[in-house]
This record gives C-alpha cells, structure tokens and sequence, in this order.
C-alpha cells in the first residue's frame, strides 16, 4: 500500500469510527492536529471539529459507511479519490444516497493536512439540513 492509499484507508477509519473515542482517535490518526476539512456543508479545522462533523454526518446517516469507489490517484503530496455513503444493509449494486469526490494534501508525516470535498450526488433533504 502505498502512502496515499494509506492516508485515505486511515481517512475512511475516521468517517466510520462509532463512538466518540475511537472516532477521536481515528481523526488523530488520519489528520495533523491543524487538519483541514472543507466541501459544501462544511468547514472544519482541528481534531475537535473533524471529530464534530462526522459525528453529525454519522447521526444524520445512521446504519451507513462511507466506502471508496475506484482507485486513488496521488502525485506529490496530493491524492484525489471517489466515495459513496452506503446502507450497510444494503443490497448489491443498490445505488447509495450520496457520493463525491475528495482531494487530499499530506503533511510530509503521511497524515492528512487539508482535504477539499466535492458531492456528486446527494438527497435534497441532507442538503438543507
């Protein structure tokens, strides 16, 4: 595995953490202490408030995982990657609710600096939440 598909398994470790320890320790693993995350319902910095917005994405979407979708395409310390929300009880190939793209910045640690969301595909009433 190379270092960008270690950031971004280490990233998905933090997206479906349950409970607010190992969500808090998984968010240490995954981001620097001055981590970014930014897409367009949020805007967080700091392992505090990475840790908030998964917990409020985790509550809004319970019995979901986030899962990666294709490949991860790094150069230098920058990696892009697709995902979905899945329904963990979902059948195959049902489709998942939401979904989007993330570039990612790495610290020279491996750790995550900054990531930039994109939602590709996502139910109105997530939106306006």
């Amino acid at each position: 595995m190379n270092r960008y598909e270690t950031a971004v398994k280490r990233y998905f470790d933090a997206w479906n953490a349950g409970g607010a320890d190992s969500r808090k320790s998984a968010v240490a693993a995954a981001w620097t202490a001055d981590g970014s995350y930014t897409d367009p319902l949020a805007d967080a910095r700091g392992h505090d408030e990475l840790a908030g917005v998964i917990a409020a994405v985790r509550e809004q979407f319970p019995g979901f995982s986030f899962v990666q979708t294709g490949t991860v395409d790094g150069h230098h310390d920058t990696a892009r990657f697709s995902w979905e929300l899945r329904a963990d009880e979902a059948p195959p190939g049902a489709a998942a609710p939401v979904a989007g793209s993330d570039v990612i910045t790495l610290a020279e640690d491996g750790r995550i600096r900054a990531v930039l969301g994109f939602l590709d595909r996502m139910p109105e009433a997530a939106a306006t939440a």
